[in-house]
């Protein structure tokens, strides 16, 4: 009996630890089979060159650059059109400017256009977005219904808002204006660190997409314990800033690198979190910022964008994949440009990029990268707006090293980025450099036809999208609509038109 029972308790014990195993292989091969989740990290002016894994010599980014030595780090991202707007509809497209007319501020992207959201919840994925939308056009704080959240179901957002210390926010689909209750950075991840908790088992993937306003102006909310390790008179200032923008450059890097190192620390703790809960196997996590800012070199005062200059349209790009290997900490000096990011993030999760989409598919580079692999990514400005509308429309092509670009009147400026990287010696009608202005004046020109760009002035385009800017603000009039409560106000002759490049239904 003694024996029989020793039997039967061996055969229990085997099928448990068989049916165990069992399980454990059915989770894992349900892991591996499962698509990798998203978390896109997009932060607002965030120049390229003000982090410490990019070299500069004062502002503390403990935790990005930590990330940036477990990620692909591509050191020559630019913006396609460096502002707000026309960036984020051009990452969220995989589309030109010129081709969906959102190449100005606090326009209306329409619902027709397909988005990297919609494209993949039809994959299956959930998809969430915090902090700043800025693609509805119907004021800067009104209400946002789910039918105009271009494929985000989760949603805890506002057009616009850079008042970081009551930062505004609609939570999903209450119409009533909220108030996130700290400094909104720290506020927001840790709303975006519960969604991904919540979330973390789900049979269905993630797409979770944060963006956080800062480092953008006022830099003088910064909290005092991180402006307190800036003080003003012990910062460097680079020699294409002039002599009179020097002090205010130093008071705004201030606020701007504090900003910088308590939104480093944000977005370390999704970082964190994302290790805590085993994702980091099955994640995509990208982190880039929209457009950088002027902050006082070649005399152009700080929060100035829009234009040319590295200091604008140059923006970080840190990517960590699964499978990612020995490819940590590796660098690419191939540009990347806005259109380019939706194909590639489709292609590294074997999702079919549609026939539409203009960016090119640089999932190759991601997986392999290769710091001598070269190319020629398209920036432009259409019409330049608001602070900039004295500056001509421009188009412009970054190669690793070269920086070409056109205004309708010609060649505007060409700088060898890496002999000069303060862009101070433009080289354009140097009779060494002939051949050089030449081949690039060529890649520019393809560029623009791949794309059926007719490049004509800002009047010209204004015309053929039916854009009206405010005659003295020389901008799409967004201040037609309350800032306060989200409805709209009479302001005498200023009155809310929403401005789309196509009819609103």
């Amino acid at each position: 009996m003694k024996r029989v029972t020793l039997l039967i308790i061996v055969s229990l014990i085997t099928f448990i630890s068989c049916k165990e195993s069992q399980k454990e292989k059915e989770t894992e091969a349900k892991t591996n089979s499962k698509k990798p989740n998203i978390v896109y990290i997009l932060t607002d002016q965030w120049r390229g060159s003000a982090l410490g894994y990019a070299g500069n010599p004062d502002v503390k980014t403990p935790n990005l650059d930590v990330f940036a030595k477990e990620s692909v780090n591509f050191t020559n991202t630019v913006s396609v059109t460096p502002v707000c707007t026309p960036h984020r509809a051009a990452l969220l497209t995989g589309k030109f400017p010129t081709t969906t007319g959102m190449f100005l501020n606090d326009l209306y992207m329409p619902a027709e256009e397909l988005t990297m959201a919609e494209i993949f919840k039809a994959e299956g994925y959930n998809t969430a977005y915090w902090g700043k939308w800025h693609l509805d056009g119907h004021g800067r704080s009104t209400y946002i219904p789910k039918e105009r959240r271009q494929g985000f179901d989760f949603w805890k957002a506002l057009e616009c808002s850079h008042n970081y210390t009551k930062m505004p926010y609609y939570d999903n689909d209450n119409p009533e204006l909220k108030h996130w209750d700290e400094y909104s950075p720290f506020a927001i991840v840790k709303d975006a660190n519960k969604y991904i908790s919540e979330h973390a088992n789900d049979e269905s993937p993630f797409l979770a997409f944060i963006a956080l306003g800062t480092p953008h102006y006022p830099h003088n909310s910064a909290p005092k314990k991180y402006k307190d390790m800036y003080p003003p008179e012990s910062l460097t200032i680079n020699p294409n800033v002039t002599k009179e923008q020097v002090d205010r450059s130093r008071k705004e890097l201030q606020g701007y690198y504090a900003h910088a190192t308590a939104t480093d620390e944000a977005i370390g703790s999704v970082l964190d979190k994302i290790k805590e809960l085993g994702l980091s196997d099955n994640t995509i996590i990208i982190f880039s910022a929209d457009h950088g800012e002027m902050m006082g070199a070649h005399g152009v005062k700080a929060f100035t964008k829009q234009l040319a200059w590295d200091e604008s349209i140059r923006v970080p790009f840190l990517i960590h994949y699964p499978s990612i290997g020995n490819n940590k900490g590796t660098t690419v000096n191939a540009p990347i440009t806005t259109p380019d990011i939706l194909p590639s993030l489709l292609a590294l999760t074997n999702i079919k990029i549609p026939e539409d989409i203009e960016g090119e598919n640089l999932s190759g580079l991601v997986k392999n990268p290769d710091p001598n692999a070269d190319r020629a990514a398209l920036v432009m400005n259409v019409a330049p707006f608001g602070a900039n509308f004295k500056d001509p429309a421009y188009r412009a092509v970054r190669t690793k090293q070269y920086t070409y670009a056109r205004t309708p009147d010609g060649p505007s400026m060409l700088f060898d980025n890496v002999n000069d990287p303060y862009q101070m010696n433009n080289l354009l009608g140097k009779a060494e450099f002939e051949a050089i202005q030449k081949d690039l004046d060529s890649k520019l020109n393809s560029q623009l036809v791949a794309i059926n760009d007719e490049f004509g002035t800002r009047d010209d385009f204004l015309k053929k999208w039916n854009y009206k800017l405010d005659e003295e603000k020389h901008a799409i009039p967004y201040w037609g609509f309350n800032e306060d409560t989200g409805n709209n106000k009479d302001i005498g002759n200023i009155k809310p038109v929403v401005q789309s490049p196509k009819p609103i239904k």
